[in-house]
């Protein structure tokens, strides 16, 4: 089964706004064919942003709140245990969890985020893959 990080822009396409881009590997995500690797200050993170007036508004646009939303994506968030960080830094600290569990976990990270992109070769040399579309 193919397992993954996915960073909190790529969840956002998935779940909140429904990028079409996106929808092959939600339909894999939901139907347990495929493993979102997640600890918890990436939930953390992904509950802060959907407070955020742009993602709140489409939360209300399609009639969900942020409790709601965090709730109905959680549940597809296999949840591990922080990782220990890495000696690859990312220029973004944001990111840097999600780098470290990629690392941590041997699993391909999903990411649109520049400073994760700018990472792809030393990443590659880890054994983790640095996707930013699916697939």
């Amino acid at each position: 089964m193919t397992r993954l990080v996915i960073d909190t822009n790529w969840v956002l396409d998935l779940w909140v706004f429904d990028d079409p881009r996106a929808a092959a590997l939600r339909e894999l995500l939901e139907a347990g064919q495929c493993q979102w690797l997640a600890c918890e200050p990436m939930l953390e993170e992904l509950a802060r942003v959907l407070t955020y007036p742009l993602v709140a508004k489409r939360l209300q646009q399609s009639n969900r709140n942020q409790a709601d939303a965090l709730a109905h994506i959680r549940q597809f968030a296999n949840t591990v245990d922080v990782p220990p960080r890495h000696v690859l830094r990312c220029d973004d600290p944001d990111d840097q969890v999600f780098i470290d569990l990629a690392v941590h976990q041997r699993t391909t990270l999903l990411s649109k985020d520049r400073a994760v992109l700018r990472l792809r070769s030393r990443l590659a040399s880890w054994g983790v893959a640095v996707l930013d579309h699916w697939p």
